[in-house]
């Protein structure tokens, strides 16, 4: 079952034209990772799936239905949960705070509650501002946040950006058990290695289109993609 699926997008900046042409899916409980080099327009076509840089052209269907139109407030609470690239949490408010703002009460899945059993650490920390977080916390708290929309997909952009390779080992460890649940994942990743052991299904972007496809596994052997596209 397809729950996510892009096709033939065209987003712009003004007169920069960004994405040129995109087409991707993400089945249900699957994991797929965006790759390419800074600039290729990963975080564009994120934006594009949230709506918030539309694109002019092309359709986006979330779990059969078009969104490609809709405001992303309404898109969010559809089932699409992001947590963006700079993990941009509320830097005045305690975690216990950010966590309440995102929280839509005990009926549902995901409460403030069970994120705490999920990251430990942030139980650890209700009190503390977002702003005084480490980087992994922040990250922690970034998806928390997210999880508490109780999203069936879910977007991460740079995930493991700044973080200390422990951390990185944990955040896997957390999106393989997200994976487990039948959460799909879409994982914008610099770290290559992160990103093709945990995901099922690997696109490299480059100039703003999709230059190739695979299953992460035959990506991992291919060294002449990685070169070529990632400068691996």
């Amino acid at each position: 079952m397809k729950v996510l699926e892009v096709t033939d997008i065209h987003t712009y900046y003004g007169d920069s034209y960004v994405l040129q042409g995109v087409t991707f899916d993400v089945s249900k409980g699957s994991v797929i990772t965006l790759l390419g080099r800074n600039g290729a327009g990963k975080t564009t076509l994120i934006r594009s799936v949230c709506n918030f840089t539309p694109p002019r052209r092309g359709k986006i269907i979330f779990k059969g239905k078009d969104i490609t139109r809709l405001p992303p407030y309404l898109i969010a609470r559809l089932g699409i949960g992001l947590a963006p690239q700079g993990r941009r949490i509320f830097s005045s408010l305690s975690v216990k705070e950010c966590l309440q703002l995102s929280s839509r009460g005990n009926k549902h899945e995901w409460t403030i509650d069970r994120i705490i059993s999920l990251f430990p650490r942030l139980g650890e920390r209700l009190k503390h501002l977002g702003g005084k977080l480490s980087g992994g916390e922040q990250q922690m708290l970034a998806i928390g946040r997210a999880l508490l929309g109780n999203p069936e997909l879910i977007l991460m952009d740079e995930p493991t950006e700044g973080l200390a390779p422990l951390l990185v080992r944990e955040l896997g460890q957390i999106i393989s058990q997200l994976r487990e649940r039948s959460l799909s994942i879409v994982l914008v990743e610099q770290n290559l290695t992160f990103a093709l052991e945990l995901a099922d299904h690997a696109y490299i972007m480059s100039k703003g289109k999709i230059v190739y496809d695979s299953p992460s596994f035959e990506l991992l052997t291919n060294t002449e993609v990685k070169r070529r596209y990632l400068g691996v």
